[in-house]
């Protein structure tokens, strides 16, 4: 049961993963964010390129800016295929994100394309001093990893932690998660959390609207989720 409602038992990951197939028609280009926001599932390399292999005269463009927390990137794929391009951003991983630096990947004919038309679409024009910060953070590798490694293992526990007080919570390869409880509105939760001084996302979409999306904060951050999120459904 879904509040009240008897529903087809699904796995709920299933209901918002990608179906390929709807990617086998005419088209004039696709864009797939990977992982998936809001609902932070990612798709695997094998389903990319089945999407690839379906639209071989479509540019196809995976959006990572979040495959650095435990998603397969698709730029090993760029080599073989021709019509892919991947763009990644420094604003999430790498702790940027007031600088506003991004960059794609991809084979030489897409990126001089690109090149061309830029400067007449691109509102975030980058300057010396966020370019120097976006190298400084790729030179430091060891840094970048541990912090990877922190947001991955904090977001694991606090997975664990609300399908203790009943949760559902998506299969997460982001830096937030996306969780329901059948038993409590969303749109409630969210703002009693509020009222706490927590925020989460709330989105009052079809489909979405019984969900919560969090997040990964500090191991004391997320307690403190924790910890009021008992008071509220208890």
């Amino acid at each position: 049961q879904f509040f009240g409602v008897q529903t087809k038992q699904i796995p709920l990951n299933e209901k918002f993963e990608i179906d390929i197939s709807d990617y086998e028609q005419e088209n004039g280009g696709i864009i797939i964010t990977n992982p998936n926001a809001p609902t932070s599932i990612a798709l695997g390399l094998d389903k990319i390129e089945q999407v690839l292999k379906a639209n071989p005269n479509r540019v196809i463009v995976i959006d990572e800016a979040y495959v650095d927390f435990g998603a397969e990137s698709a730029v090993e794929l760029v080599s073989r295929y021709e019509n892919l391009v991947v763009c990644q951003t420094t604003s999430k991983s790498r702790s940027l994100a007031g600088l506003r630096v991004g960059f794609a990947i991809g084979q030489a004919h897409l990126i001089a394309a690109i090149e061309a038309v830029k400067n007449s679409f691109n509102s975030y024009p980058i300057d010396r001093f966020a370019i120097a910060a976006a190298v400084a953070s790729f030179e430091d590798q060891d840094y970048f990893q541990e912090q990877c490694e922190k947001v991955i293992a904090s977001r694991e526990k606090l997975v664990a932690n609300l399908t203790e007080l009943g949760f559902n919570v998506l299969p997460s390869k982001a830096n937030f998660i996306f969780a329901t409880h059948s038993l409590h509105d969303a749109a409630q939760l969210a703002e009693k959390l509020r009222e706490q001084g927590i925020i989460v996302r709330y989105f009052n979409k079809p489909r979405i609207n019984q969900f919560l999306r969090i997040t990964i904060g500090s191991d004391e951050q997320n307690q403190r989720l924790v910890d009021t999120l008992k008071m509220l459904i208890s």
